[in-house]
């Protein structure tokens, strides 16, 4: 739950040639309904909803307290509120006194004409607003009121979730008769407006950040698996390489060696059967003596 004030408000004074564009920008109090002299009054004022709750908030509850400080009577007159359609402005205007007369709109005020005086128009006069009551209350003496409704939740949560959209309410007093003039305290009193609103946060979304945590574990897997290869690659490399050079070496080595001294061999009996030759044939005178 949270309570906010106005972020801005201010007074729709109808437009009387003789007085010119009428605002109220930094006064105490706005004004509902009609004067003495039937010329009608209609408050503005907006709240920063998107600047105070979540985004993807679900609104439950919204209720709106006004202090209501001075009226032409104690009788029950009905006030509404409408949701508007269109953004208007604060300039610096200050109406003296009760402030029921206004004063003259300074720029970007809004005034009966002026969403922002004196260059921007409202398309109707008076203000753009919904037809559709957002909440009405039935405000009689001095005190405080308070408006709320299904349609009042319905209000915040299009603003909530559209801040573009967001220009928040035109209090609507009895205009049928004169007079029926009610004076609303602004932000700038001590006793502001108040907007109370219950809601729901966003679901968290731990998921997502599970999701990455465990995308973190699996990282450290795969890196100690690409550890491991190239351990085994220098151990495969060395026991391979010096085994089959230091056997094909001892090998291909005593091979060359018995051959050279055949050679060698073969020379030496060269020289020997030639003696070794000559002498067989001496036996023969040996056998036969002269008889």
């Amino acid at each position: 739950m949270i309570s906010i004030f106005p972020s801005k408000d201010n007074t729709l004074y109808e437009y009387n040639p003789s007085e010119g564009d009428l605002s109220n920008a930094l006064g105490n109090h706005f004004f509902t309904g009609t004067t003495v002299f039937g010329e009608i009054r209609r408050g503005v004022l907006a709240f920063d909803i998107a600047g105070n709750i979540p985004p993807g908030s679900t609104i439950i509850a919204a209720s709106l307290s006004m202090n209501m400080s001075r009226g032409f009577d104690q009788t029950a007159r009905t006030t509404e509120l409408h949701k508007l359609l269109a953004d208007w402005g604060e300039g610096t205007s200050h109406a003296p006194g009760e402030e029921g007369s206004g004063a003259p709109a300074t720029p970007n005020d809004a005034t009966w004409r002026h969403r922002f005086f004196d260059t921007i128009f409202w398309t109707t006069q008076g203000g753009d607003f919904s037809p559709t009551v957002s909440a009405s209350q039935s405000v009689g003496p001095v005190g405080q009121y308070v408006w709320s409704s299904a349609q009042m939740i319905a209000d915040v949560q299009s603003w909530l979730d559209n801040p573009a959209s967001n220009f928040g309410w035109l209090v609507l007093g009895d205009e049928s008769t004169s007079p029926t003039a009610k004076r609303f305290d602004t932000r700038e009193s001590a006793s502001p407006p108040v907007l109370t609103i219950e809601y729901t946060e966003p679901t968290q979304s731990p998921t997502p950040t599970a999701t990455a945590t465990a995308t973190a574990t699996f990282t450290p897997t795969a890196t100690a698996t690409a550890s491991h290869t190239p351990s085994g690659t220098p151990t495969f490399t060395p026991t391979s390489t010096p085994t089959s050079t230091a056997r094909a070496t001892p090998t291909a080595r005593p091979t060359p060696s018995r051959i050279t001294p055949t050679p060698t061999a073969t020379g030496t009996r060269s020289p020997t059967p030639t003696p070794r030759l000559t002498p067989r044939p001496r036996p023969t005178p040996r056998p036969r003596p002269s008889v």
